[in-house]
């Protein structure tokens, strides 16, 4: 695995992270949207938005109409990055498979008795 993968995996192993994500997946929000939709705390909502923003998982954006606040959105790459890992270990155990059934169902010769 590359290292940008572990990250990703690394950052994805707790559940609220993937809750985050999978508010992020709907649409950007900000840290104090995610924090209310997860009844957190902004503290701690912060916390798993760094690991996650360390992880290149998620990027906050600031608008245009407004310096102060801050928009997280997530990024493609990780989950392309993970994706194509993924199908890596599903085609490897596709071929094991294939393999397997092709000795389990091949003729065997009688045996004299």
């Amino acid at each position: 695995m590359t290292p940008s993968i572990d990250a990703t995996l690394a950052a994805l192993a707790d559940p609220t992270r993937r809750a985050v994500v999978g508010l992020l997946s709907r649409r950007p929000l900000r840290p104090s949207a995610i924090a209310d939709a997860l009844s957190a705390t902004r503290p701690a909502t912060s916390r798993h938005l760094r690991v996650l923003r360390r992880a290149g998982i998620v990027r906050e954006e600031v608008p245009a109409d407004d310096a102060r606040a801050r928009v997280c959105e997530l990024r493609q790459e990780p989950f392309a990055e993970l994706r194509q890992w993924l199908d890596d270990v599903e085609a490897f155990w596709a071929e094991q498979l294939e393999a397997f059934k092709r000795h389990a169902e091949r003729p065997r010769p009688r045996r004299k008795g």
